[in-house]
């Protein structure tokens, strides 16, 4: 009996441990189901969130890059409507308009091209017609048949210029049938408008065609569509390629190998157009997201579709395991994985905001580049019709030619040096520091010849030297058979040197070592004090001076040599596509010559430290030419200094060996080591610096001087090796040459001390004034309260002539004011008038007490203008301005 009550208990134990186990293991499963499901579903979410935010800023970033390419296109209407329209004759033609859109393709690389079309109605159709020498016509080549009005067009980019007076109206004339309705749009919106997308003739990629409406001035800003239409000039227009974009923009952001973009036109939702990408099957695709896109134009609909290329990762720890330890090994490494990518979403984010900074400011940079392009022709544009006219006005007013020289070679050192061209300015000593003459127009000459110069060299040098005229003539007629040493040469082991400023040779024989040596010879016997603006008695009426840029470059036949003067016109009909420019610089750079004299009495020259003068340096050299330009630089600093050939010469110099001079004398040691970067290699780093060690040491000299490496390009910084104590990328500055040796001589920034008190005393120039600041654009606003305010002033900004008179109604508080000439609503002109009469009649109503002039109501209003044209001025003056300011 008791035998088999054990073995009942034994059997009722095994099976309730039986069902024990296996409730326990249907719980560990249903848990790790459970903890499976929930994981994924995480997984899931974090997958679909992670698309959403890589899809909204790819639509985001798409939007802005393409509102800059419509931006650009808005200028060139603007460029359109200001010259073609507001000028009486137009200041703009097919060259010109076909020359300015070449020079500025750079910012507009996802356009083909352009074109601008004038709205002609049918009435006017036969004399515009007579007027362009052609007749309008379809894509077909035949005459456009008869309509209310048509859109010949007659300004093109030289790659579109096969559309040229043909009619945008006829429905048929650039990539496909919407031309007619988008014209009719974009005049009635003012917006820039679309087509459909289709495949681009030359890429064969996608795109739209982009239409902007050409406006007459005067057209408010809240007009109607009536208004619109009946002020509608013309149309500018454009193929875009958005395929190229998207492409351009998704290779600059991290995580595209992992999401496949997809762009479509939806304005029909039963029928949407595909604009990027290929359509793929959903398949295991299942998660996607949606971004709308703006393009600007409010009839057309535009979507970004994203997708996973593959299938969401499932996170390894939602794998359903067997062992609550195997489970909590995996939760941990989840809790890991969780924290590894939130760190890679914030490395991916910051990533991508940088991507997105550096974009915006290399769009930044190329409507910089795109502005000064724009003046640059405008500027040569307006001095030419001025040159042909007669009325080019000449200055006359005192100015530091070496100063202005040394500007223009800072225009150029970034391509010199992109190059590795030497670019130097010599001036003789014998010119004086202050001249009298027109700076501005030799500035634009000087510009003009050194830009050509630098664009057509490739290697060499390009070289800038003011003589006086008479100084060379006596120096040509000293020298006999001068032409007889162009070919003035030292022969190396292999290779002919020259004796110019780069070892190159040159056309011109007056610019040979031999040559430039009397010429430095005979100006030292006669040279004037540097920096002190004196000048010999003989010459200090009147000067002409000789100014010559010489070059390496590919030089101008002979044949071609009266043709680069005509407007224009290059010496090569393949001179614009190898190297660009319009032809029209050396045409208004051939003027008239100027005399200019000596000002005694003003010290208008560049600013130098004066804490240099004293110091000794001694420079390494094979190039003599070369080596007398680094010495006027240094002397116009008060650097007395002694030239070498090689670093052998220089150390036996420094220390008085070998029969050099002594210089360990105190007050004449060299302090300074100046290396050109052909007497320099890695031997030469380490040799150098144990040579002067050793002669310090032997009591040679007291001081190991400092080493400064002359370079011509960034690009040798990398071989320049790490015993020179500084490095000055050429072109050399006086300026830039101080700033390097402040740095390098721990001496902090030094100045003249009545330099200093000159600029304390116009810090407080304008203490205690209230000045008005009037412009509709508020970085101007801020550009001018700042200057302004830097001269103690307390400045008050407004947008608009009508806020400026409500503010100046007389009482007021302000001493003066600045007022833009061009804005919305009342411009600058009306708002004058309108206070002048104010004033007026407050004067008449409430006489001042003393009933002096002086004492009457009257606002000094100055005028802010960048306009050069003489009716501005006397427009300014007969509103009522006291004057005008092109610097703000």
């Amino acid at each position: 009996m008791g035998l088999a009550t054990v073995a009942e208990g034994d059997k009722r134990w095994w099976w309730n441990r039986n069902v024990i186990m296996v409730l326990w293991m249907m719980l560990s499963v249903g848990f790790c189901i459970g903890l499976h499901c929930h994981m994924r579903t995480e997984s899931l979410r974090r997958a679909e969130e992670t698309l959403t935010s890589m899809c909204e800023e790819r639509a985001r970033m798409l939007q802005e890059q393409f509102a800059v390419s419509v931006n650009h296109v808005h200028a060139l209407a603007i460029l359109v409507s200001t010259f073609h329209y507001q000028k009486n004759p137009p200041a703009l033609d097919q060259v010109t308009f076909a020359n300015y859109a070449a020079r500025t393709s750079f910012e507009r690389p996802l356009l083909n091209g352009v074109a601008y079309a004038q709205r002609v109605v049918h009435a006017e159709r036969e004399l515009f017609e007579n007027q362009q020498g052609w007749m309008i016509k379809t894509m077909k080549r035949e005459p456009s048949p008869v309509q209310d009005e048509y859109a010949p067009v007659i300004y093109s980019q030289e790659t579109v210029s096969y559309i040229e007076a043909l009619d945008m109206m006829s429905g048929e004339v650039l990539w496909n049938q919407e031309d007619r309705e988008n014209i009719l749009r974009a005049r009635a919106t003012g917006k820039a408008v679309l087509t459909r997308p289709f495949r681009l003739l030359e890429s064969n990629h996608l795109g739209v065609v982009l239409t902007f409406p050409v406006y007459l001035s005067g057209l408010p800003a809240d007009a109607t569509a009536e208004e619109r239409v009946k002020a509608t000039a013309g149309y500018l227009g454009g193929a875009f390629d958005v395929e190229s974009l998207v492409e351009n923009l998704l290779h600059q952001l991290a995580g595209n190998r992992e999401i496949v973009v997809n762009v479509y036109d939806v304005t029909n939702t039963s029928e949407p157009l595909t604009m990027y990408g290929v359509h793929l099957p959903d398949g295991h695709m299942s998660l996607s997201h949606v971004s709308m896109l703006d393009f600007g134009d409010p009839f057309r609909k535009h979507q970004m579709k994203c997708r996973y290329r593959k299938k969401p990762p499932v996170s390894l720890s939602s794998i359903t395991t067997p062992s609550g330890y195997i489970g909590y090994a995996a939760w941990s490494h989840y809790d890991n994985v969780k924290e590894d990518f939130r760190k890679m979403e914030e490395l991916k984010k910051q990533a991508e905001a940088a991507d997105v900074a550096k974009s915006q400011k290399d769009y930044a940079q190329t409507a910089q580049v795109c502005g000064r392009a724009l003046i640059s022709l405008i500027n040569e544009v307006l001095d030419r019709a001025k040159i042909e006219a007669g009325k080019l006005e000449i200055e006359s007013v005192p100015f530091d030619l070496r100063s202005i020289l040394d500007d223009v070679i800072s225009l150029f050192s970034a391509k010199s040096r992109e190059k590795g061209i030497e670019l130097a300015v010599y001036v003789s000593d014998r010119v004086p520091t202050i001249l009298i003459g027109d700076p501005g127009r030799f500035r634009q000459i000087i510009t003009n010849l050194v830009g050509n110069s630098v664009k057509f060299t490739e290697r060499g040098h390009v070289f800038i030297q003011v003589h006086l005229a008479e100084h060379v003539k006596m120096v040509i007629d000293a020298k006999t058979g001068l032409n007889g040493h162009v070919n003035e040469v030292n022969i190396t082991s292999a290779t002919t040197v020259f004796n110019t400023l780069s070892g190159l040779e040159v056309a011109n024989s007056r610019n040979t070592c031999e040559s430039f040596k009397m010429l430095l010879s005979h100006g030292a016997s006669l040279s004037c004090t540097i920096g002190s603006g004196s000048v010999p008695e003989s010459i200090a009426d009147k000067v002409t001076l000789m100014v010559s840029v010489e070059d390496t470059g590919i030089g101008i036949p002979v044949h071609a040599q009266d043709r680069v003067f005509t407007p224009f016109m290059q010496a090569d009909s393949s001179t614009s596509r190898n190297y660009g420019g319009t032809g029209i610089g050396l045409s208004i750079s051939k003027k008239c010559g100027k005399s200019s004299g000596v000002d005694m009495k003003r010290s208008l020259s560049e600013v130098l430290p004066t804490c240099f003068r004293g110091m000794r340096a001694i420079l390494v050299d094979r190039q003599p030419v070369r080596a007398a330009v680094t010495k006027y630089h240094l002397r116009r600093l008060g650097i007395i200094t002694e030239d070498v050939r090689t670093i052998n010469e220089a150390l036996y110099t420094l220390s008085g060996q070998n029969g050099y001079l002594n210089s360990s004398q105190p007050g004449k040691q060299p302090s300074i080591f100046l290396i050109e970067k052909d007497s320099w290699d890695p031997k030469v780093d380490f040799h150098i610096r144990n040579q002067l060690l050793q002669r310090k040491e032997a009591g040679h000299i007291q001081d190991v001087p400092k080493v400064v490496l002359f370079l011509t390009t960034e690009s040798d910084k990398t071989r320049a090796g790490s015993h020179a104590d500084n490095i000055i990328v050429k072109p050399l500055r006086a300026s830039s040459i101080a700033i390097c040796l402040q740095q390098m001589l721990g001496m902090g920034k030094c100045q003249n001390k009545d330099i200093v008190d000159n600029s304390a005393s116009l810090r407080g120039l304008l203490d205690g004034k209230n000045i008005l600041v009037v412009d509709d654009n508020k970085v101007n606003l801020r550009v001018a309260a700042a200057a302004l305010k830097k001269y103690g002033a307390k400045v008050e900004c407004v947008e608009s002539g009508k806020s400026a008179l409500s503010l100046l109604q007389p009482p007021h508080k302000f001493d003066a004011c600045f007022m833009d000439v061009q804005m919305p609503e009342m411009d600058g002109f009306e708002a004058t008038r309108q206070l002048r009469i104010m004033e007026s009649k407050a004067n008449k109503e409430d006489p001042p007490d003393d009933g002096s002039v002086m004492a009457k109501r009257h606002l000094p209003i100055l005028a802010m203008t960048a306009d050069v044209i003489q009716a501005t001025y006397e427009e300014c003056a007969k509103c009522g301005m006291d004057g005008w300011d092109l610097s703000l």
